[in-house]
């Protein structure tokens, strides 16, 4: 029997980021192993060969999914061809349902087993998809206490395995001289964290960027520090603030550092709210949609919370706003009231701290590897059995 032949697929640049750090733990128990897949420059890098940088196409939103469609198809049947030629022993999908269903249903026509790590957030929002999971998927491998409690009832397959996010987290290695740069400067530091993706971008920094020429006006002490995800980020959001008197730095590759020194934040929703909860640093969470985008997703979700802090905490720790409305008069007045009273800052750290203690651990990584690399195990015992 030749080594054993895995499928991973990611179409974000965090999906990118558990990728490859999967990829490595599945290499470091078996060296042998054939890693190909959908994904981007970290994954490449952790010796997963690439049939398409699926990352560099991420989209946003039911517009420019349904305008991206023939191009997704082409990505599609570029996998169903390499699942033809190779015969994958197992698919590993990284979140990004909509492309993902279309994936699993085509490895599942031709008996490749489908195994979801790092599944996408149906308990929060369109439930009826976990009948899509129920189908497609044999194993999915859960982030949070609640999605394994969650899956289990309704019929899914599931194991907890923790957040591999939380690897990367607890691992980071802050670059401490851009820190003590930052605290030697005057002021009070806000940080701005306007998302990881184009769309995120475009649609939020400007209520991040009001937000803060808002509460500088009433505190001339405030100075504010952008977290930019890339390069070319960072180019955007210098176009924007281009002839601003705003107090204002854009950095890239600083995030950790960034939310590791500032009095509080304004940030876009996302995982990177664990980080926050890793720097127990409050923030206020935003998340701008279109008009159409807002009145669907407020029909389809169904819990009381959009940020991962929030529903681990079972509450509004980070003040939240979502949809077309999100106002900056708004996220101004909530840092605001931090500023006005840092005792209810520090209460809200405190909490922080409590929680990230109770809730985040690393391994997600290690035991994924091991969960997927026994289900592939189990099931080769199990075809070889009914041969």
């Amino acid at each position: 029997m030749g080594s054993l032949k895995i499928f991973i697929s990611a179409g974000e640049p965090s999906g990118d980021l558990h990728g490859s750090n999967l990829a490595k733990a599945l290499l470091a128990i078996n060296p042998n192993l054939e890693l190909s897949g959908f994904g981007g420059s970290k994954m490449l890098e952790a010796k997963c060969n690439l049939i398409f940088p699926l990352v560099d196409f991420a989209v946003m939103g039911l517009f420019q999914a349904v305008k991206a469609y023939p191009k997704f198809k082409k990505i599609l049947n570029l996998a169903i061809d390499h699942f033809k030629a190779t015969k994958p022993d197992v698919l590993v999908l990284i979140d990004y349902p909509g492309f993902h269903w279309h994936l699993a249903a085509a490895a599942k026509k031709l008996g490749i087993p489908v195994v979801y790590y790092v599944p996408p957030q149906i308990w929060a929002w369109a439930s009826w998809r976990v009948n899509k999971m129920r189908r497609l998927v044999d194993l999915v491998l859960c982030n949070f206490p609640f999605e394994e409690e969650w899956f289990k009832k309704n019929n899914v397959p599931a194991k907890l395995i923790g957040h591999p996010f939380y690897d990367q987290i607890l691992n980071q290695k802050l670059d401490q001289n851009f820190i003590t740069e930052q605290k030697s400067k005057p002021g009070l530091a806000i940080g701005l964290l306007p998302g990881s993706r184009n769309q995120e971008v475009a649609m939020n920094f400007n209520v991040l960027f009001k937000a803060a020429n808002l509460l500088q006006k009433k505190y001339p002490e405030t100075r504010f520090l952008v977290a930019a995800f890339s390069e070319a980020h960072k180019t955007t959001i210098l176009k924007k603030i281009k002839g601003t008197n705003l107090p204002i730095e854009v950095h890239t590759g600083k995030t950790p550092e960034i939310m590791s020194m500032v009095f509080a934040c304004a940030s876009v929703s996302g995982s990177v709210s664990l980080e926050l909860l890793a720097a127990q640093t409050p923030s206020v969470i935003i998340f701008q949609t279109s008009a159409i985008m807002s009145v669907v997703a407020r029909t389809l979700k169904n819990v009381p919370y959009i940020t991962l802090v929030n529903l681990l905490a079972g509450k509004e720790l980070f003040p939240e706003r979502f949809g077309y409305y999100c106002s900056s008069k708004w996220v101004a007045g909530k840092l605001e009231k931090w500023i006005e009273n840092p005792d209810n800052r520090e209460k809200v750290a405190d909490q922080l701290g409590t929680l990230k203690s109770a809730t985040m651990y690393g391994g997600a990584s290690q035991k994924g590897a091991r969960e997927i690399l026994d289900f592939v195990g189990n099931k080769m015992t199990q075809t070889a059995s009914a041969a």
